[in-house]
């Protein structure tokens, strides 16, 4: 069994435990066994489904009510099989969704921490840094590099902690476990959304 999950910047492969990820400028191969996706990128699933028309579309076996419009597939999977929860995804965008009761009731974007370095080396040269990812989150910085990182950090750790509740806190994507140290409660799944795609298998027999 093969499990892909499609996105805007690469498409992830998970075959035989092991996970590949192929990046947007790269062509992905034809695979064989059983194929099950996700995908939130239209172009690149037309791409992968032109060399692999026996892939299977998780979606069509998902029911999840929520009355946020716009979710991505991919943030429908992680919210998935969760009771009292926040889930942040944190890649080149961070996804933060709440979840109450089993019940989705909203979310919100941020931009990711490359994101925002590429923001501020897009206003002024003077304004590239290296991210500092050690810096005093309690003191005032007093240099420009300190500034951005202890901007960057606040901006993405007070919303959500203001929202959070003494809910348990499940972080995943590529910045997922630097971020959810700053967090009580929290939890770092790296392959949240490969485990809850098995989830969804295995509940509706999908590989008989």
């Amino acid at each position: 069994m093969i499990l892909i999950d499609i996105g805007n910047t690469s498409t992830k492969a998970l075959e035989n435990n092991i996970i590949k990820k192929y990046y947007k400028d790269e062509k992905l191969p034809r695979f064989s066994g059983n194929i099950f996706y996700i995908s939130v990128n239209e172009e690149k699933e037309q791409e992968f489904l032109n060399i692999n028309q026996n892939a299977k579309n998780l979606k069509e076996f998902i029911e999840f009510k929520t009355n946020y419009k716009g979710m991505g597939i991919d943030r429908v999977v992680a919210s998935l099989f969760h009771k009292n929860a926040i889930i942040v995804d944190a890649g080149s965008a961070i996804t933060v969704d709440i979840i109450e009761n089993s019940n989705h009731i909203g979310g919100f974007i941020l931009l990711g921490l490359n994101s925002i370095k590429k923001a501020y080396k897009d206003i002024s040269c003077k304004l590239d840094f290296e991210f500092e990812k050690n810096i005093n989150l309690d003191k005032i910085p007093l240099q420009s590099k300190d500034a951005i990182s202890y901007a960057t950090l606040k901006s993405i750790i007070l919303p959500i902690k203001e929202i959070c509740n003494d809910k348990n806190i499940i972080f995943t994507g590529g910045d997922g476990e630097f971020i959810s140290q700053f967090f009580e409660n929290s939890q770092y799944k790296k392959d949240l959304i490969f485990e809850n795609m098995k989830r969804i298998i295995d509940a509706n027999n999908c590989t008989t």
